[in-house]
């Protein structure tokens, strides 16, 4: 069965030596899905939020999270400027089907990325419907 190259989602990933909380907090409040905010064992603080809404498209939840940053008031301006890690990274499981599969950014959303001083990050997943159905390496069946 041939499995549909599609995305998935949008994650906001921030890396700050400052507690991202309050930047947690506005996004909450604001209605997207805060995934968490955690300090790591290096001592650095991390925050991995989404769009709320589903989407078939990044544009859509990647513009609802800007319209939230684009929003936020100076002391949260200021914790955002902390953040030594600013990615947008789009997820898509990857698959056989269809033969191209493309989607677009556009050059305003681009522009509207970039004046946040956020990257753009992409994660390709692979097929795991193909990786289930094989043994595993060293592993006996």
């Amino acid at each position: 069965m041939a499995s549909t190259i599609q995305y998935l989602n949008t994650d906001l990933d921030l890396v700050s030596a400052v507690d991202l909380q309050p930047i947690g907090d506005a996004f909450q409040a604001a209605g997207a899905c805060v995934l968490h905010v955690t300090r790591g064992d290096d001592g650095l603080y991390y925050a991995i939020v989404e769009a709320d809404a589903f989407s078939r498209e990044p544009e859509v939840s990647i513009s609802a999270l800007l319209s939230i940053i684009e929003s936020f008031s100076p002391p949260l301006k200021s914790l955002w400027a902390t953040c030594s890690k600013r990615e947008f990274n789009i997820g898509y499981d990857c698959g056989d089907q269809p033969w191209g599969f493309t989607q677009v950014l556009s050059s305003s959303l681009v522009s509207r990325i970039a004046a946040t001083g956020a990257a753009i990050g992409i994660t390709l997943y692979p097929d795991r419907r193909k990786d289930e159905a094989e043994p595993r390496s060293g592993v006996i069946a």
